[in-house]
């Protein structure tokens, strides 16, 4: 499979939550610093892409009554691990995304390209389709949490950045860059309200992106065959 195709595809095309829209109650729930945005990134990526990799290493072994059962036992096995993990050596992170690590156990999105890609594909192609997709999700909180907090704080960075000494931290209290005063700044954006119109003001840049891709295309189409 074409790893060009894959990743256009993981991050525009066929994005997890842009153009899925799947998986967005985490999503919408700790995009509001860039610490959660990148921590929850990249552990739905690092478990997407391993379950990936098991389900595709035994899908030909996997009794079709319970692949969907099989699927949860071996997702939530990596998510225990990521778990685990995150409590052991960034506390602060584990605190922070609270109960949505636990719950990408049932995130559409792990189990959605285990059904539809990984049991039906190889074990490379897999690997990368785990990836790419992570990388979509990644991109897409990080697009989120750099809105939702410069714009709803007057911060960039917070949790993990220190704005005081420029430096990176992993234990959530970086209080970030500070961009404008907090006043002036539209706190309705780091409440709920605020994840619900991020995602939909994305959502609609992403649909509108592809309409003019699919009318560029078109429009050549026409042009070759006449």
């Amino acid at each position: 499979m074409n790893r060009k195709q894959q990743i256009f595809e993981g991050v525009f095309t066929n994005n997890p939550v842009l153009v899925q829209q799947i998986g967005l109650c985490a999503t919408m729930a700790i995009s509001t610093t860039l610490f959660n945005g990148i921590g929850m990134g990249l552990s739905v990526l690092i478990i997407l892409t391993c379950c990936n990799v098991v389900v595709s290493l035994i899908r030909k072994i996997i009794p079709e009554q319970v692949r969907l059962a099989i699927f949860v036992v071996v997702i939530a096995g990596f998510v225990t691990i990521v778990d685990l993990l995150l409590q052991a050596f960034i506390p602060a992170l584990s605190n922070a995304l609270g109960v949505f690590i636990p719950l990408i156990v049932v995130n559409c999105i792990i189990i959605g390209r285990a059904e539809a890609f990984s049991s039906k594909n190889s074990v490379k192609d897999s690997f990368f389709d785990g990836v790419f997709q992570g990388l979509g999700y990644t991109v897409v909180l990080i697009c989120m949490c750099l809105f939702r907090e410069l714009l709803g704080s007057g911060t960039i960075g917070g949790g993990l950045l220190n704005g005081a000494t420029s430096f990176f931290t992993l234990d959530g209290t970086g209080a970030g860059i500070r961009i404008f005063p907090q006043e002036y700044a539209a706190g309705i954006l780091v409440l709920p309200f605020g994840g619900f119109l991020t995602l939909g003001l994305l959502m609609a840049l992403m649909q509108h992106m592809l309409s003019k891709r699919e009318a560029r295309r078109a429009a050549k189409e026409k042009e070759d065959d006449e």
